[in-house]
């Protein structure tokens, strides 16, 4: 009976060891500074100029700034203002040992939406050279004439992990667009990914983790 414990005990512990992560999690943030640099711009939503990226100075997050990022329909909007997009390919430099995924991202703007109206926010993120997230969206309903907020959350098991020991691109994805749904066809509705006063970003969250070795 005590071989068979001890079979039982090394065989859990194999499967153990098997199944633990190649890189450690850790709630801390690295030392020394991340920066983030823009590499590519593109999308009716972010003419060239329009956004701004800069890395929080605790390095758990970063911002995008847009300043022409509106989509609209009814009076004075052309065909395709119903919808804008914008993708920015980053490239994000961190200590070296360390790896980052992005854990939850915080999507703000402001709407005004006629009675029947409608808007979307669509979203996702992925690294160059890899499987792109889910996209999410979320949906907003007229009347409605105010800040709107919009939070994705991603749960630790399903994070997508920066390679370690190599440099790809974070590739963010997001669009708006804006139905007249039921409402009066003339009636202007729109939604922006800024605020009337322009002191709110688009807020993306890190989570970290130390590579193999170090």
């Amino acid at each position: 009976m005590a071989i068979r414990r001890l079979t039982v005990a090394a065989a859990l512990a194999a499967l153990t060891a098997l199944a633990a992560p190649a890189h450690a999690a850790t709630d801390t943030p690295p030392p020394g500074r991340i920066t983030v640099d823009v590499v590519g711009v593109n999308g009716s939503g972010c003419p060239q100029g329009t956004a701004t990226v800069a890395a929080s100075s605790d390095n758990t997050s970063f911002t995008v700034t847009y300043s022409d990022y509106l989509a609209q329909t009814g009076a004075g909007s052309g065909g395709t203002d119903f919808r804008k997009n914008c993708q920015l390919a980053l490239r994000i430099h961190v200590p070296h040992g360390f790896t980052y995924a992005i854990a939850r991202a915080d999507y703000r703007g402001f709407a005004h939406l006629q009675r029947g109206a409608y808007g979307q926010e669509r979203a996702n993120y992925y690294f160059q050279g890899m499987a792109q997230t889910a996209r999410t969206l979320h949906q907003f309903h007229g009347p409605y004439s105010d800040n709107w907020q919009a939070t994705d959350q991603t749960d630790y098991a399903d994070l997508v992990w920066a390679p370690c020991g190599e440099e790809r691109n974070l590739n963010v994805n997001s669009e708006l667009r804006v139905y007249p749904g039921t409402s009066n066809p003339q009636s202007l509705s729109f939604m922006s990914m800024d605020s009337t006063d322009g002191s709110v970003s688009t807020v993306y969250h890190f989570a970290w983790k130390t590579c193999p070795g170090s």
